[in-house]
């Protein structure tokens, strides 16, 4: 994977009453290292949207928890030309990573919207906004790796969101 995307698994704890999960503790250093969080965000958006593509170039890390439904969260280094990709839901709970200076997005993948709780270690400055923005589309998004492969169908050509999972 790039340097610094993480993917922590949560432990979920059921009982008879549903199940407890501790999604973020300020302990976790293998996760954060001497980082903390500055803000939290929920994100709600309906089957097939995608929310891409952005970064932060100041040190923004963010952390994103899929709570319900399923999301496709991916990274892009424009450097490497290397694209990471994790399927994240609510059936396998996890946090995902993403130092900010990658350009990130997501794709709620299913038949349902998803829901996710995203953390970050700069707060959002309304007046000067850490964010770079390109197209969800663009196609200068040319992986020449996927997930660390060379032989994904996907490479070398512009990224495609939508690209069939079994092709």
């Amino acid at each position: 994977m790039l340097e610094g995307i993480k993917v922590y698994d949560l432990k979920r704890l059921p009982d008879e009453r549903g199940f407890f999960c501790e999604i973020f503790r300020q302990d976790w250093k293998e996760l954060l290292g001497d980082e903390w969080i500055a803000q939290a965000n929920l994100s709600y958006s309906y089957p097939g949207m995608v929310r891409a593509w952005h970064r932060h170039l100041r040190g923004q890390v963010d952390y994103f928890i899929v709570v319900e439904g399923a999301m496709k969260i991916c990274a892009y280094d424009d450097e490497t030309k290397e694209l990471d990709e994790v399927i994240s839901s609510e059936h396998r709970l996890q946090i995902v990573g993403v130092p900010g200076h990658y350009w990130h997005g997501t794709k709620t993948v299913g038949n349902k919207p998803s829901l996710t709780v995203y953390f970050v270690t700069k707060l959002y400055d309304y007046k000067d906004p850490d964010e770079e923005r390109r197209p969800w589309n663009d196609a200068a998004i040319i992986p020449q790796l996927v997930n660390g492969k060379t032989n994904d169908p996907r490479v070398n050509r512009p990224w495609d969101w939508f690209h069939p999972p079994h092709k």
